[in-house]
């Protein structure tokens, strides 16, 4: 883990410490989290913009088990 310091306004510190006990966490642990959120928002927002997942999903079946019974559908059995 590496070891950082930020200068925040007053207004953004004491938001950060009025959440910090509410959730009963550290300042740091609040950043921390806060990051996270946005890593993770990053990460969707980068899939909704690849092509490749927009496919996903498109052959969606009705449930039915079609390579087990493959034979009545081709066959008509």
């Amino acid at each position: 883990m590496h070891r950082t310091q930020l200068y925040l306004d007053e207004s953004r510190y004491n938001f950060l410490v009025q959440w910090a006990r509410r959730r009963g966490d550290s300042i740091a642990q609040v950043v921390r989290d806060l990051i996270d959120e946005r890593m993770q928002a990053a990460v969707k927002e980068k899939r909704r913009k690849d092509p490749l997942w927009k496919a996903v999903g498109m052959a969606a079946g009705d449930g039915c088990a079609v390579a087990e019974n493959h034979k009545d559908y081709l066959y008509g059995r």
